[in-house]
């Protein structure tokens, strides 16, 4: 007996992209600690920045921003990966510090597939001589709740092109091959 194929937003970032007492605002892991803010509302200005600035300093190497012509090379590796692990990817995005995947899974415990993604992708970059840390730890795997759910994940990840990043999306390619 098969199980249920369950869809999937995944966010993946870049190493040092989201450092705790981000300006922006950040989430402590489990949301252990109440912080004020979050990216649409940011926590007031300087409320964090002791955090941040020792955030940076512990950081091994600097932030990791992924070129512009490199770009497709991790989407193409991520998107390939996840149908390798019988996924039906419908759409990807690459900015510079964040990836976004929405991908349909047998009812499974997601970072498994991310995780060999992740690998994947780096192995792709390893290629085109790249030789940094790649990925931050960790990935936020959220599970599509319905079909409006759904689309709106597709339409945000779609929308990223309009802020410069690489995106395919299944259903236009499934277009431009008729």
């Amino acid at each position: 007996m098969s199980k249920e194929r369950v869809w999937f937003h995944i966010i993946l970032t870049t190493y040092g992209a989201w450092l705790p007492g981000d300006p922006r605002g950040f989430r402590t892991r489990h949301h252990r600690e109440h912080v004020e803010g979050d990216y649409k509302h940011p926590p007031p200005v300087g409320a964090y920045e002791m955090r941040h600035r020792q955030a940076k300093k512990l950081r091994s190497l600097s932030a990791v921003i992924i070129p512009v012509l490199l770009r497709p090379v991790v989407g193409t590796a991520m998107r390939d990966r996840f149908q390798q692990a019988g996924g039906d990817v419908l759409a990807v995005s690459v900015n510079g510090q964040h990836v976004h995947v929405q991908v349909q899974l047998e009812d499974c415990d997601a970072r498994y597939p991310t995780g060999d993604a992740k690998r994947h992708a780096w192995f792709e970059m390893k290629k085109s001589d790249w030789t940094r840390k790649l990925w931050g730890s960790r990935s936020k795997i959220v599970r599509i709740k319905d079909r409006t759910h759904q689309q709106n994940v597709y339409d945000y990840i779609l929308d990223h092109a309009n802020k410069g990043a690489w995106v395919w999306s299944a259903l236009r390619d499934m277009n431009s091959h008729t």
